[in-house]
């Protein structure tokens, strides 16, 4: 059978914008993921511990409304021992952190734009390098604000992070427009920007982005407004909502009513231009990144809950799954919600990608080869550092070299669970992991490689 690639709808933004079919997709799920659901039983996760973690951060009035998300790594030109950590708080705007894990900066996100409509809330977050910005090659760090629908994007200065300066300043375009809705009161609907991930290809810089509460996934690429930054649609896909499980039944994935199957955590492979996208209730999906469009999206592992029959409690406000009548069409390696991916880069194509299993608290890993074969999991557990991480979002790894505590590359890890608590107040944080010592962790340790990949030239 050939996937289809034919196009369902077109809008006109720069140029046309290809929408392919979620129905067609569907359709050939049994085919693509037959052999993730005859996975054997997984090994126990191997342990790891952070070396670093962030102050504890309180969603909450006196906390400022601070949710902490999801991070993405900067690397210092001049100096990777100075490389800094971007994170996400939602409702409560950005963080800047020093490897150490020390704040350096906070800025806000932005204010409601009048009465009735939504604040700004910022969801993910991902890094640009050298983007030729006013004439000058710039590194921006984007962010995809759920509140208003839009990107942001922030130059961060090598200078002022010398000089110990707030090293962020936004340089957004004014006037741009939203990612998803057709205008000002369907952005106040929040079917908005959610999840995002970023590469270059050819000296230009692109972006993909999730849409909230929908499958639909959009190609952005980024701008040069009169020295500001803006965003073009290039390309769109629908993945599937609903699926035909291979008894012959239909499944549609435990969802609040009018929801469908979200994906937040998403990373491009820089190297072989491929999309590597979660979809929470579902699995994970690899989609090439064909000359600046959407490949057919290939589903190569899902979550132990695919395909369980469920009900919705109206009073409770919440899906139960009917786990007792599990038909067994699911994975064996991740525990809805799949959330935050990573690629970890190696030479050759070798190198893995990552997935928080948010349900069990652990990561899965997978070659990052075209066949995506599963390789085991770990967990961020207790040490004498920091506390361990639960229901992890965002996550980023990197290989390069970032000073004396992360000599061989990190993982930088959301924790949905900071302990100990304060008083009754919950708190979430951000923990910097060695990836020596995830890589040390396994039995047949992984590979540990410094030198073959550099963020900064990937094209």
């Amino acid at each position: 059978m050939t996937p289809s690639t034919a196009r369902a709808a077109r809008t006109t933004t720069a140029r046309p914008t290809a929408i392919r079919s979620a129905a067609a997709l569907a359709a050939l799920l049994f085919v693509t993921t037959a052999p993730a659901a005859l996975a054997a039983g997984a090994p126990e996760p191997v342990r790891t511990t952070a070396a670093v973690e962030t102050a504890a951060v309180h969603d909450d009035e006196a906390g400022g409304n601070a949710d902490a998300d999801d991070p993405a790594v900067w690397v210092d030109p001049a100096n990777a021992g100075r490389s800094l950590v971007v994170a996400t708080l939602k409702d409560a705007g950005l963080d800047v952190y020093g490897l150490n894990g020390r704040r350096l900066q906070h800025i806000d996100a932005p204010p409601a734009p009048g009465e009735g409509a939504e604040a700004g809330r910022f969801n993910n977050v991902d890094i640009v390098y050298g983007f030729e910005l006013d004439g000058r090659r710039t590194d921006l760090a984007l962010v995809s604000d759920r509140g208003r629908d839009r990107l942001r994007a922030y130059a961060i200065s090598p200078a002022a992070a010398a000089a110990g300066e707030p090293p962020l300043t936004e340089v957004t375009a004014a006037g741009v427009g939203p990612v998803f809705a057709k205008d000002e009161a369907e952005v106040d609907e929040q079917r908005t920007a959610y999840g995002l991930a970023s590469f270059s290809h050819d000296g230009d810089a692109y972006a993909v982005v999730s849409q909230r509460e929908e499958t639909r996934l959009k190609l952005l690429q980024l701008k040069d407004v009169n020295g500001r930054i803006g965003y073009a649609t290039e390309d769109a896909v629908d993945l599937p909502g609903s699926f035909r499980l291979p008894d012959g039944k239909p499944w549609t994935p435990c969802a609040d009513p009018g929801e469908r199957a979200q994906v937040e955590g998403m990373a491009v492979d820089q190297e072989e231009r491929v999309l590597y996208a979660a979809q929470e209730d579902v699995g994970l999906w690899r989609i090439d990144l064909d000359d600046e469009e959407f490949g057919t999206p290939a589903l190569f592992d899902k979550v132990r809950e695919y395909g369980v029959p469920w009900t919705y409690d109206a009073a409770k406000e919440e899906c139960v799954l009917d786990t007792a009548n599990d038909p067994g069409h699911g994975g064996t390696h991740l525990s809805a919600d799949a959330e935050g991916v990573t690629v970890y880069h190696a030479a050759g194509g070798k190198g893995y990608v990552l997935a928080s299993s948010q349900g069990d608290d652990t990561f899965a890993v997978y070659g990052r080869d075209g066949r995506t074969s599963y390789i085991g999991s770990f967990a961020v557990t207790d040490g004498p550092a920091a506390d361990g991480v639960q229901h992890s979002d965002g996550a980023m790894a990197l290989n390069v070299p970032l000073g004396r505590t992360f000599p061989k590359g990190v993982l930088v890890t959301h924790d949905g669970e900071a302990t100990p608590a304060d008083g009754e107040r919950e708190g979430t944080n951000f923990k910097f992991v060695r990836w020596d010592g995830i890589a040390a962790a396994f039995p047949e340790p992984l590979i540990v490689d410094t030198k073959s990949f550099d963020p900064r030239e990937t094209d």
